[in-house]
């Protein structure tokens, strides 16, 4: 099954109903079609994403990357674009990074007529190698030096969950108006709830952290202990009435909850719950008491942690009756942290979520990074990266780290490493290399590939 265009169309998959039948999930990931989300210095996050939701949604079954884009497409997508030895480097990395099984370029040699004629090939009309096709090989011969290792590896999970779920992709496309305006006023358009998510999704790339990326309805909310455990729900609009004793649960057994944005504004039925009574009134700490349109950005400024987040659009208040206050605008509150059971929710109704997307994603990673200190994992960024990525595979007793630098400039990056590991590059398309055990020099566009061992 390929997966086709999965940010846009991902609400029309139900994927754990497909694993019944299928043996293997796949995914199309063409930059020129499918990353219209994303700036082309994303592509590598977006990339990443891809392969995390399929992967969540495949589920005990492998996935492949049945499409990657592997050349130039002069008239057919909506980006004319092609990719650079280093991108393909970068995807076929993160792809495997994310836990791949396999990947399928489109394509080898390109068409004389018809659609897509003369275009997206890896060899040149003359049948001949391009940069990308040589690039690929150098990846599957590092891959094939070390098949041991990598046969045997497998995602490092740190705990964490970015949710989604698919009644909130289709009220926001059933909400969108002919004719209406967007710009400035990206919340209310297609794609809110899906970016909102994706921030979260790119801050804690840019920790080192890999992530899942699942629908509601791939999570298993029937665990006895959610200790260490994170969900985040940015501004997904509906919450179905079919999770919320699974999220009670899942606080009350010491999960934390991060929710932001209008989250829960309806349920399945496009019905608003907070008018008639929020069901989950007691986890969150109180209901929403009004969203008011703002500005396109505004601050959110919170007291436990102290921060200022850049927020999109709607300021939403909270009539308290449970939580703790930890942010106020003005004399209202709009942040709140409530404790229950074993767990707690942190509730920060308004956009942050789209305002770090569409602005600077710094305070958002921090944010996000003071709420999950809790989380253990071997590997990890010792303080934010941005535009740079980690995946972490576990291969027996040894870890792979695979680490792209796309923020422009030759950077050392610090890592949380564990005693007694020390790096072996297994791979690298530029000069990069370890400085010591924790410190990793990397130029731009530079993919690095880093076995561990003691």
């Amino acid at each position: 099954m390929n997966n086709h265009q999965i940010f846009v169309n991902v609400a029309e998959y139900d994927f754990p109903a497909w694993r019944k039948f299928l043996t293997t999930l796949g995914a199309s990931a063409h930059p020129s079609w499918h990353f219209g989300y994303f700036t082309r210095q994303q592509y590598a996050l977006a990339m990443s994403a891809n392969c995390d939701i399929i992967r969540s949604g495949a589920g005990d079954i492998p996935f492949w990357v049945t499409e990657l884009q592997g050349g130039n497409n002069t008239y057919s997508g909506f980006h004319p674009f092609c990719p650079t030895r280093e991108e393909i480097d970068q995807w076929l990395w993160t792809s495997i990074g994310s836990g791949a099984q396999g990947i399928i370029f489109w394509c080898l040699n390109p068409r004389a007529t018809g659609a897509e004629a003369g275009e997206w090939a890896m060899i040149d009309f003359q049948n001949q190698p391009t940069d990308r096709l040589i690039a690929a090989g150098d990846v599957q011969k590092a891959v094939a030096d070390h098949a041991g290792l990598f046969a045997a590896a497998h995602p490092v999970p740190s705990g964490i969950t970015v949710m989604y779920n698919h009644e909130s992709l289709w009220i926001e496309k059933e909400s969108q108006l002919p004719g209406a305006p967007t710009k400035g006023v990206e919340g209310r358009v297609t794609g809110a709830v899906m970016k909102s998510a994706l921030a979260y999704y790119q801050v804690l790339s840019e920790s080192g952290l890999t992530c899942d990326f699942s629908e509601m309805n791939e999570y298993n909310w029937n665990e006895p202990d959610y200790t260490g455990k994170v969900i985040i729900l940015a501004h997904q609009i509906s919450l179905p009435s079919r999770y919320w004793d699974g999220l009670t649960r899942f606080v009350e057994r010491g999960g934390k909850l991060i929710v932001s944005g209008l989250t829960g504004f309806f349920d399945e039925n496009m019905h608003n719950i907070m008018k008639t009574g929020f069901p989950l009134e007691n986890l969150f700490g109180g209901c929403l008491k009004e969203v008011k349109t703002t500005a396109e950005r505004f601050d959110v400024e919170l007291t436990t942690p102290a921060l200022s987040l850049p927020a999109h659009l709607w300021l939403s208040t909270i009539h308290q009756t449970s939580g703790k206050t930890i942010g106020l605008y003005g004399d209202q509150v709009i942040a709140v942290r409530k404790q229950t059971g074993k767990g707690e929710v942190v509730w920060v109704p308004s956009l942050i979520g789209m305002g770090s997307w569409l602005n600077d994603d710094h305070a958002l990673a921090s944010f996000v990074t003071d709420e999950t200190k809790m989380v253990s994992v071997p590997f990890r960024f010792v303080e934010q990266q941005q535009n740079i990525l980690m995946k972490t595979l576990q291969s027996g007793n040894d870890y792979i780290t695979v680490l792209v630098n796309k923020s422009g400039n030759e950077t050392t990056v610090a890592l949380q490493v564990p005693d007694g590991f020390k790096p072996n590059v297994l791979f690298n398309d530029k000069s990069g290399k370890p400085v010591d055990r924790s410190h990793v020099l990397l130029e731009p566009e530079e993919t690095m590939v880093i076995h561990w061992a003691r």
